[in-house]
């Protein structure tokens, strides 16, 4: 795979064939396109041969593929027919010959075609050998596509900042290339960026399974629906029908298991809190076929743990140089803030502490709005007291700022604070007197409330005509 974000560009075709043509187009590359064309095959599958980088229009044309890679997330398949991919990666053997004759070609021209090679060469993809079988390998390869096609791709930020060095820990760990059954457990707090991740990896290793399911926010549906609708919800996307009959928990787990024990199956369950959401849906390696990946996301690490889970991964918070470039895209849509903003950014950044989501959110928050305002919600968005000192502190460290103590007064209500009793009240007390003054009745007999007790208001007694509206404005509690 060469992405791991996704895109919603549209493309014009399921599948791109890039390849050297007389070296291929009446062989393995003629074989491979009708088999493709058999199938409902945004794919780009380039087709390294011996004399491929003879060709400056092949070259240029993988230097497009690979950008609209990097920019729109299209995936790209490499094949290397009778070459050595380590010559296609580090431009040796007849690469290497044919870039010596470069020499009339701009520098920059030159450079995009190496890291073209230099990227593409190192992704997975399949090694023709000269006296290979190449009908298995175009069979093997017309079913990889068919895979990608099959599973619909999640949508994720096109803004991925610090999601390869996560993605490559992530992908040592799954080690697609061994054939046991794998459980993955993914922790960290939340808004760090679990599921994204969780994601990426869908949509980077779907199409190497039979199946493949993302049940998002697992503890959210079960307080929605029982878990019997989860267990469901699993074999209907796996099974690819509708209606599963299923009339109680252990007969659900009874069916995933008779489904799922020969299939090689890839299943992620998003934000599980409860231990029971596993072992109802994914109990232990043995309910699936060789080569699965079950993929588990939380915040608890002790359900993984108890769980049993073959592997752990912690998601940190980002690096600083990754935090800011995350805030800078969201609170000024550049890489690099307005003047005048350096300081207030660096407060903001700080205080997120490397969490991915608060950084989205108040990026977002602050988008297009002047200093004072983002001094004002800065202090807004603080949830927690020791929070709200920290970042009036550093407020106060940068800019000329008074701490006019707790506030007094709110839309003309006193607040009256019992600290003892954690109670808050809003009062009055004003306005009733400047009421009371103005109809002079400052010495009356106060009463707990205007009415007897045995006085019953109904809407009937509403004033209707003009001449009861008039009387009613002379009443001396009206506003």
């Amino acid at each position: 795979m060469a992405s791991s974000g996704t895109s919603s560009f549209q493309w014009r075709w399921d599948v791109f064939l890039s390849f050297r043509g007389e070296d291929t187009r009446f062989n393995f590359t003629d074989h491979l396109y009708n088999e493709l064309m058999r199938r409902d095959s945004m794919i780009s599958v380039v087709v390294f041969s011996e004399n491929y980088a003879y060709s400056k229009w092949c070259l240029d044309e993988l230097d497009k593929i690979m950008q609209c890679s990097r920019e729109k997330g299209q995936k790209v398949l490499p094949i290397f027919y009778h070459v050595d991919p380590s010559d296609v990666r580090k431009q040796t053997g007849s690469f290497g010959e044919a870039f010596a004759r470069y020499g009339n070609v701009t520098e920059e021209r030159v450079l995009r075609w190496r890291a073209a090679l230099t990227q593409d060469g190192g992704l997975a993809g399949w090694h023709v050998m000269m006296h290979g079988y190449e009908s298995e390998i175009i069979q093997s390869i017309t079913q990889n596509v068919s895979n990608m096609l099959k599973h619909k791709r999640l949508y994720v930020d096109e803004n991925l900042v610090g999601m390869d060095s996560r993605l490559e820990e992530m992908n040592a760990l799954l080690s697609m290339g061994s054939n046991d059954v794998r459980m993955t457990g993914i922790y960290g707090l939340g808004g760090i960026g679990k599921t994204t991740l969780a994601k990426v990896i869908y949509n980077q290793i779907a199409h190497q399974f039979e199946d493949a399911i993302f049940l998002s926010s697992v503890s959210e549906a079960w307080q929605r629906y029982p878990l019997l609708e989860l267990q469901k919800q699993l074999l209907e996307d796996i099974l690819g029908e509708k209606f599963v009959r299923i009339s109680n928990i252990d007969e659900g787990i009874s069916l995933i298991k008779k489904t799922l024990c020969s299939r090689k199956v890839l299943i992620i369950l998003d934000h599980v809190c409860d231990l029971a959401d596993l072992e109802s849906l994914a109990g232990n390696n043995q309910w699936f076929g060789s080569g699965s990946r079950i993929v588990i996301t939380t915040r608890d690490k002790h359900i993984l743990d108890a769980h049993g889970v073959d592997q752990l991964y912690e998601v940190r918070g980002l690096e600083s140089e990754e935090a800011f470039q995350l805030f800078f895209s969201k609170a000024f849509k550049k890489n690099l803030p307005e003047e005048g903003y350096w300081n207030l950014s660096n407060l903001a950044v700080n205080y997120c502490g490397g969490l991915s989501l608060a950084l989205k959110v108040l990026g977002s928050f602050l988008y297009d709005k002047t200093i004072p305002q983002w001094e004002n919600d800065m202090l807004v968005a603080c949830k927690e007291k020791r929070h709200l000192e920290q970042v009036k502190e550093m407020l106060k460290a940068e800019f000329e700022m008074k701490d006019l103590g707790s506030a007094k007064r709110i839309l003309g209500m006193e607040i009256e604070r019992d600290r003892s009793k954690r109670v808050l009240r809003l009062s009055q007390n004003s306005y009733i007197s400047k009421v009371l003054s103005r109809f002079e009745m400052n010495n009356v007999k106060t009463v707990s409330t205007p009415l007897g007790q045995h006085f019953r208001l109904s809407i009937t007694q509403a004033p209707e005509t003009h001449e009861e509206k008039r009387f009613m404005e002379r009443i001396p509690y009206a506003s």
